[in-house]
């Protein structure tokens, strides 16, 4: 989808949302104009800021509770620390949806992926640190943000691809559908 047909979607989606409305998905792909496999979900009124590229794909959506929202704001408050801005904080925020979905996870035992621990899933073993640094939100965030800085060009990558060169992960594509629900808690929470 070109640029100026993009933000005229964003700029129409965003009024249609300030107005009490949910507006339909945006899609992601220039090849797929349809927008039967994306389900509707609320636009954020700072979309071009927050999700440039449009998200891709289905999105999905949880309920937080409040260790969930705590750890949203560690994530923002980590994010700002860091210097960064609200896209490292969306890219930060779905790839910890994805990952623990925002519970800080301790060792789960036989479900557990290798050593990986915390809100990112990071591995002692693969020199993310010590599981009390990676169960720590504001370390294993910074420790993210570092991997991320490091990616040349993640301002400009769709955020599953961004997120994937930090985690290598065996699903690199399930990063994209928490997009829209991270760009959401980074409007409502990077100001408060």
């Amino acid at each position: 989808m070109n640029t100026i047909l993009r933000k005229s979607i964003l700029g129409i989606a965003g009024l249609a949302f300030t107005g009490g409305v949910f507006a339909g998905p945006v899609a992601a792909h220039a090849a797929d104009t349809t927008t039967a496999s994306v389900k509707p979900v609320s636009v954020s009124v700072q979309g071009d800021k927050l999700i440039p590229h449009g998200v891709q794909g289905n999105q999905s959506r949880i309920d937080l509770n409040d260790e969930q929202t705590k750890n949203v704001k560690a994530i923002i408050a980590a994010t700002k620390k860091a210097g960064m801005d609200e896209r490292a904080a969306v890219v930060s925020i779905a790839t910890a949806l994805q990952e623990s979905k925002l519970e800080n996870l301790g060792h789960l035992g036989d479900r557990n992926d290798h050593d990986s621990q915390g809100l990112f899933q990071q591995r002692p073993s693969s020199g993310w640190g010590t599981v009390e640094q990676i169960t720590d939100p504001e370390y294993s965030t910074t420790a993210f943000l570092k991997g991320l800085k490091q990616v040349d060009g993640w301002q400009d990558m769709p955020l599953t691809k961004a997120a994937q060169t930090v985690q290598v992960s065996a699903y690199p594509d399930h990063y994209a559908q928490w997009e829209q629900q991270a760009a959401d808690l980074v409007a409502q929470h990077w100001n408060k």
